[in-house]
């Protein structure tokens, strides 16, 4: 990986949280706490708002756009499970406003048949009913979410998008949400992404301070 310039203290980066997660999660409070001490900032969409009924993908890339626009000059991205699908189809759509990518057991099989959050059966059933109601930890409680979530999601194939960025991911051995094995996959076809594959389940928790010394010197915060 080339070397790069520390960041400028100005510099944008976006914590991207995952799936039935929220902008108060402990990983973006800790990249937080680890950036302020730095002297940067972090911004964290909460893309569970206006409704997590009415969650869409589409509605987190018009979200995340319009937290890059006012940018200056490349917002570094750091993106959590679904968070880092998102994450990978911004870098692919919004080009040159997209710098740097940190991907935290980015969910690149999403969109593909066998792999999404759901059986196919209860997908069916989601359709039928028209909502289904998930364990959403923000809020401690099964809300609904409307199947127009899965119609919208097979449109986007993390595979398919081209990302010229500098990538850096972070993939648990023992994640059952996430295949470790596609995320090698993934990053093998990019010479622009560097993997590190952890001892960790999905959440990566007790990884983070191996993954933050990682971030630090990607974003080149350490000597």
């Amino acid at each position: 990986m080339p070397l790069q310039a520390r960041l400028p203290d100005a510099a944008v980066i976006l914590y991207l949280h995952g799936f039935t997660s929220s902008a108060g999660s402990t990983k973006a409070k800790y990249f937080a706490e680890r950036l302020r001490e730095h002297g940067m900032g972090l911004g964290c969409p909460d893309f569970n708002e206006p409704d997590f009924r009415t969650l869409t993908m589409t509605r987190m890339l018009e979200q995340l756009e319009r937290e890059i626009e006012p940018a200056s000059g490349p917002v570094t991205l750091i993106g959590s499970s679904l968070g880092g699908t998102v994450a990978i189809i911004a870098a692919s759509r919004f080009g040159a406003r997209i710098g740097r990518v940190v991907l935290l057991a980015p969910a690149v099989m999403f969109a593909r048949p066998g792999h999404h959050i759901l059986a196919p059966e209860r997908i069916e059933q989601w359709r039928q009913d028209g909502a289904m109601s998930f364990f959403h930890h923000a809020y401690g409680e099964e809300r609904p979410l409307a199947y127009a979530f899965h119609e919208d999601s097979v449109r986007y194939d993390p595979f398919e998008a081209f990302m010229p960025n500098q990538t850096l991911i972070f993939q648990g051995l023992h994640d059952q949400s996430v295949d470790y094995r596609t995320v090698e996959a993934f990053a093998r076809a990019r010479p622009n992404v560097t993997l590190s594959l952890l001892d960790d389940d999905h959440q990566l928790m007790s990884s983070l301070p191996l993954i933050w010394h990682g971030v630090a010197a990607f974003l080149s915060l350490v000597a």
